[in-house]
Formats: C-alpha cells, structure tokens, sequence
C-alpha cells in the first residue's frame, strides 16, 4: 500500500496521465487525421504533454484547491 501522504501526488499523477492522453489524442488527430503512423505521433505528444501537465498540477494544485475552498459554499 502506498502511504496516505502522497495521495496528492498519485492524483496529479493519474489525472495528469489521463487528461493528457485524452486531449493529444484528439488534437493529433484533429492536426494529421488518421495517418500512418498516429499512434506514434500521439504518444509523443503525449509523453512531452505529461511531461508539462504532471508538475504542473504538483505546483499548481494546492493553490486550485484553496481557490475552490475560498469561493465555495461550507
């Protein structure tokens, strides 16, 4: 089991992954279509996107998560 305190950081991690893949996706295919060689065209897209979207949601997201509590309803 992976202890409690780096729940923050396999968040980020995941759904850095996740909204990373999901949006090259479409924008490599948006760009080329469905051309030879689009696996590989999308998934260096989206290790260089991952690379940028994993850090940043680290720096980024405890400030977002005191935003959003600052302007929520308790």
């Amino acid at each position: 089991m992976i202890p409690a305190r780096f729940a923050p950081v396999l968040v980020a991690l995941l759904l850095s992954g996740i909204m990373s893949c999901i949006v090259t996706c479409i924008a490599t295919f948006n760009a080329l279509g469905m051309i030879d060689g689009f696996v590989g065209k999308w998934l260096g897209a989206w290790i260089m996107a991952w690379a940028i979207a994993f850090p940043t949601m680290v720096f980024f997201g405890p400030y977002v998560r005191g935003f959003v509590a600052r302007h929520t309803a308790k």
